[in-house]
């Protein structure tokens, strides 16, 4: 019985109208599935999520257009190289959600339509899973931007509230700014999440003159693949 989910829909690698319009509503409902998944608890681009919705749909036709010609799927190779030379670099997580419609398109394309189905919402639920539970974020780095009247001394000023509320920290630059007035000091940090957050930035003020004070996420190229 379990076999029949590991079958192709074409018979003797003759697709009809039937099995084509299967093929493509299943591409269009793994589509679902993944963008769906990639937009609980993230921040997100209509544009993007669009893509991942429309991706498998567009692989699975072209790959029953190549269907073994060898001639188009080196011209197939040659314009996927193309657009990956013109698209700008992205996050880890926007990438692997590519890759999992293209290849949720491939499944489709060659007829084996419950397995991308099946591995669409295995691995979409896994995905979940791991970010629900926090797996791997405990070292999100952050960058602290702290300003400071030019006469006060920096060196070691604020390592002591950095111990108690930072689980990591490091001085990566010292800038001077307001006409040479004051110094701007950029450090990339790792929160404790058991620490008050709010608490931590008045300890910071107390101790900068309740100067400008800055922490957001750090643009990480470990995000990047």
């Amino acid at each position: 019985m379990l076999n029949i989910i590991f079958e192709t829909i074409f018979h003797r690698g003759a697709m009809t109208a039937e099995a084509f319009l299967i093929a493509t509503l299943c591409s269009f409902i793994s589509g679902i599935i993944i963008a769906g998944t990639y937009m609980i608890k993230r921040a997100y681009s209509q544009s993007f999520v669009l893509s991942l919705v429309i991706i498998p749909c567009i692989v699975q036709m072209i790959i029953m257009l190549v269907n073994g010609n060898v001639g188009t799927g080196v011209a197939v190779a040659g314009a996927f190289g193309l657009v990956r030379f013109r698209s700008a670099q992205g996050r880890g997580e926007e990438i692997t959600s590519i890759f999992l419609a293209m290849a949720a398109g491939l499944a489709t394309g060659m007829g084996y339509i419950f397995v991308a189905i099946l591995f669409s919402v295995l691995v979409s639920a896994a995905e979940l899973v791991l970010r629900l539970l926090n797996f791997g974020g405990e070292s999100m780095t952050r960058k602290l931007r702290i300003t400071i009247p030019e006469d006060l001394d920096y060196e070691g000023r604020f390592d002591d509230i950095f111990k108690d509320y930072l689980k990591k920290y490091e001085l990566t630059q010292v800038k001077t700014c307001n006409m040479g007035t004051m110094y701007r000091l950029d450090y990339d940090v790792v929160v404790d999440r058991s620490g008050d957050i709010k608490e931590f930035m008045d300890k910071l003020r107390e101790r900068n003159g309740n100067l400008e004070i800055m922490l957001n996420r750090c643009e990480n190229r470990q995000d990047e693949l």
